[in-house]
């Protein structure tokens, strides 16, 4: 019997789990849907948001390469501009040479060379209408400008067809023209050498006017020579001393001297002084306030020292004498009475009193 019911609550006991069991795994199948549902929709947003991404960049990538090849191209038209214009001007620049040369061997009269003569600090004489960014160029636009002029001048060989003659002909006057342009450039060289010459001779004069000039004003002889004018000594050179006066001071000492210098330093103190007095107040007696209290027990204390000493005088009661016969005797000297003691006293502690209070002003 106890068996039979032992089975029973285990059987009851498994159902319940087994239950139990199968809920819980048909809440998991049900949570896990909604999960898969959610993450495939994720997906979905994501490959969505991924193409949309996609057509942006495509749309950005689109808009700069155009911005680019605008830029480029003004770039271009720009280089080209200033290509035609770089040319346009050496064209112009070989016909006026062109021209020069004709009147030059028309006229045959002596014109101004077209070259440069370099300066004594190595720098080049440049033409005032020229830019510095002509001037500053790298080796490919030198390289492009030389290009340029070389098209400009160089004029092809129509050799084209013809016989011996002819091209004896051509080939002579391209001779001739050689021995012309190396004579010039010989003569251009030989004369670049005496202005060089001419210059060096020039300032090695200069220098030595200089150094005479500076010896007669007993300065230094190459005080004059440098790039600079001499500088203000107002002290020897062998003075142990370090001068450490300012260029002012130096100044003032080399126009004026110490006079100028005296002057100066008596007008700083006569202004200081007169500073000084105008700021100084004037002199003024102390007035006798009877409300302060410092004042008023002086006032006290010789109030009851004169009442004190009022006291102390012995006042004797008037009482006319009676008349004395008039004997003639001689005149006696009567002596001065002596001062009492009393008195004296009375005069130190007043004199002592007058000494305290002026201190007391003063302070």
């Amino acid at each position: 019997m106890a068996e039979t019911e032992m089975e029973e609550k285990m059987r009851k006991k498994k159902q319940e789990e087994e239950e139990m069991w199968s809920e819980y795994i048909q809440q998991r199948k049900e949570q896990r849907s909604k999960e898969l549902e959610e993450l495939n929709k994720l997906k979905e947003r994501q490959k969505k948001r991924k193409a949309t991404r996609q057509e942006q960049e495509k749309q950005i990538l689109a808009m700069k390469r155009k911005q680019e090849e605008q830029k480029q191209r003004e770039i271009d038209e720009k280089k080209a501009k200033d290509a035609e214009a770089k040319r346009k001007r050496l064209e112009e620049a070989e016909k006026k040479r062109q021209a020069m040369l004709e009147a030059m061997k028309e006229k045959d009269t002596s014109v101004k060379p077209n070259f440069v003569i370099s300066k004594r600090g190595g720098g080049v004489a440049v033409p005032g209408n020229v830019s510095r960014a002509e001037i500053v160029k790298t080796k490919e636009q030198l390289a492009e400008d030389k290009r340029v002029a070389l098209n400009l001048r160089l004029k092809k060989l129509d050799i084209e067809g013809l016989g011996e003659e002819p091209l004896r002909q051509k080939a002579q006057e391209l001779w001739d023209m050689i021995v012309l342009l190396e004579s010039e450039k010989y003569d251009l060289e030989e004369r670049r050498k005496r202005q060089d010459y001419d210059l060096k001779e020039l300032g090695e004069r200069q220098k030595m006017m200089n150094r005479n000039k500076a010896l007669k004003k007993g300065l230094d002889p190459e005080a004059f020579t440098g790039k600079y004018p001499p500088k203000i000594n107002t002290a020897s050179k062998y003075e142990r001393r370090v001068d450490r006066r300012t260029y002012g001071d130096k100044k003032i000492l080399f126009e004026g001297g110490w006079e100028e210098l005296y002057k100066q330093q008596i007008e700083k103190t006569w202004s200081e002084r007169h500073k000084e007095w105008n700021e100084k107040d004037s002199p003024k007696l102390m007035k006798w306030d009877p409300c302060n209290p410092r004042n008023r027990e002086i006032y006290e204390s010789r109030k009851e020292f004169d009442d004190d000493n009022d006291d102390d005088i012995n006042i004797m009661a008037f009482t006319p004498k009676e008349p004395e016969p008039v004997r003639q005797q001689q005149s006696v000297r009567q002596p001065t009475p002596e001062p009492d003691e009393e008195e004296e006293e009375e005069v130190e502690a007043e004199e002592e009193e007058e000494e305290e209070e002026e201190e007391d002003e003063e302070e």
